[in-house]
């Protein structure tokens, strides 16, 4: 019932080399870095959420695919951190899955964290 974005993401050699690979990826779902991460939390890191979804319905039978829209959000230290890792997504994810919006870049005036956000389109086979 999720998008494998994780498996993608945490794979992909130029991903890696920004985020982690395997499960030392700094890639954490619905939009938060969970409570029992490292602390203090290594910069850059990317959290997502999933913002739409629905399976692919058909008169007969069960679906045989799911389709999902997420939000994916780069959070680090530098603009240009945050620029690289958002590229390295890009190119691992639009193998799999279709990038729909660029949205938001900009640096948070309390953390003084570099943002940036676009969402995705994904159909997943069950």
């Amino acid at each position: 019932m999720d998008p494998p974005i994780f498996l993608v993401c945490s794979s992909d050699p130029g991903v890696a080399a920004l985020i982690g690979a395997g499960i030392d990826c700094r890639i954490y779902s619905f939009g938060e870095v969970p409570e029992d991460a490292p602390k203090p939390v290594l910069k850059p890191y990317v959290v997502w959420s999933l913002i739409d979804g629905s399976p692919e319905n058909y008169l007969a039978g069960r679906p045989d695919a799911d389709g999902f829209t997420l939000q994916v959000d780069v959070y680090a230290a530098s603009a240009d951190s945050a620029t690289r890792v958002t590229k390295a997504l890009r190119d691992a994810l639009e193998l799999s899955a279709n990038i729909t919006r660029w949205g938001a870049s900009g640096m948070d005036p309390t953390t003084k964290d570099y943002h940036r956000s676009f969402d995705i389109d994904w159909i997943t086979l069950r």
